[in-house]
């Protein structure tokens, strides 16, 4: 049975959830069934278009969540005889269980029935939403750990298009641009450059391939731009000059980051971004915060399969001599890294494919639609909202807010 569905990613910056939100929505259309995207701008919009996929624009500057966004996607529901609401992350969520109300005081619509579902990307789901609502998380630990206090905790482990993303995708032109000769060991991290969960772990890789480059030809490419580049750009011109050659290139944010994947040696990565690098068949070093940095072999796969790709480390002091390790055993290592590389690209095709994960997102709208979300949770996900923004605000006052909210607390969960 063919199902319309809205997609509601939570911004259009290229990253992990949104990528995730696009590529699963046109898999999801390719299998037959009818697919909006409703968002900001942002540059994803153009990965939406090029997929055939339906957009409709929102209001960048609006308030999240708001009156004014439900009723939006509660005029398509109606319109546009809509079955499943899906908002990625809290705001989208929130917004999308209310579009399945008749009204924000929680009556239940006696329409054709509709339901929401919303996928969860961060580290930790945000205490206030609907218990009713049908979530999607991206670990089998977070969804043990969720599984208690919500009626349905579904798991899909960030997805990968093993096509798009192969081995041979063309890197010449990508070299060229960025003057990156072929010889040194490439070492590649795609991400964003934000305070939240990324920025330790980066300016740690920098400083050690600016310390190591004295006795090692190696070179870090970092592709990605966001809040903290200035200060990466400051560590980075720091390790240039103590290597007295470029041994750290920023490229900014890259609309395609494929080239880079495919030109490294190595990658750097945690969560979407980590996945991805394995599908080019590239060794991988994951990195998570508090001095983490761990290798991707057979025998730490279970711990990432479990937990995902990211992890805790004993401090901050430990980072620089983790990764130094483990750029050390794969330089010295040839062999090793095309093991290395051939086993990453198997678990991301046999476990991780786009496909698969869109028959398994088609069932779960099928299972959501059955036991749509109750009226009952509304007063109480208002009342939750409300006290998570008025800490937030307080948290701005003092100037100890995070930007990423949910992500920043991952070394607090229990």
């Amino acid at each position: 049975m063919t199902r319309r569905i809205v997609v509601y990613p939570h911004s259009m910056e290229i990253g992990g959830s949104q990528l995730n939100a696009v590529e699963l929505a046109a898999a999801v259309q390719k299998l037959g069934h009818e697919v909006i995207v409703i968002s900001e701008p942002g540059p994803l919009v153009s990965n939406v278009k090029a997929a055939g996929l339906e957009h409709h624009e929102l209001d960048p500057h609006r308030r999240r969540p708001s009156r004014t966004t439900i009723r939006r996607l509660r005029s398509l529901v109606e319109s546009r005889g809509i079955d499943v609401v899906h908002g990625y992350e809290w705001p989208p969520g929130v917004e999308a269980y209310y579009s399945a109300l008749r009204d924000a005081g929680g009556s239940a619509t006696d329409r054709r029935p509709v339901t929401a579902v919303c996928t969860i990307m961060s580290l930790v789901v945000a205490p206030f939403l609907p218990p009713s609502l049908t979530l999607v998380v991206g670990t089998r630990e977070i969804q043990e750990r969720t599984l208690p206090h919500y009626r349905r905790v579904h798991l899909i482990e960030p997805p990968v298009d093993v096509s798009a993303n192969a081995p041979d995708h063309p890197v010449d032109e990508f070299r060229e641009k960025f003057g990156l000769a072929p010889g040194p060991l490439d070492i590649v991290v795609v991400c964003r450059l934000v305070p939240e969960l990324k920025l330790e772990g980066i300016l740690t890789a920098i400083d050690t391939v600016g310390r190591l480059a004295a006795d090692l030809d190696l070179r870090l490419i970092v592709v990605g731009d966001g809040t903290a580049r200035a200060q990466v750009e400051q560590h980075a011109a720091a390790a240039n000059a103590a290597a007295g050659r470029r041994v750290v290139v920023l490229t900014g944010k890259l609309a395609d980051p494929r080239p880079a994947y495919a030109a490294a040696t190595v990658c750097l990565g945690m969560g979407g971004s980590a996945l991805r690098s394995l599908a080019f068949a590239k060794p991988l070093i994951v990195q998570g915060e508090h001095g983490f940095f761990e290798l991707l072999t057979p025998d730490s796969e279970p711990f990432f399969l479990n937990q995902g790709w990211y992890g805790q480390g004993a401090g901050r002091n430990e980072g620089p001599i983790r990764f130094e390790a483990a750029v050390r055993k794969l330089y010295d290592d040839p062999e090793l890294r095309g093991k290395l590389g051939r086993h990453g690209r198997d678990l991301v095709v046999e476990r991780f494919s786009l496909e698969k994960a869109a028959r398994v997102q088609v069932d779960i709208y099928e299972q959501a639609i059955t036991e749509p979300p109750s009226a009952r949770d509304a007063l109480g996900t208002v009342q939750g909202v409300v006290a998570y923004k008025l800490r937030r605000r307080y948290q701005r006052m003092r100037g100890t807010h995070s930007r990423d909210d949910f992500n920043a607390v991952a070394k607090d969960r229990g």
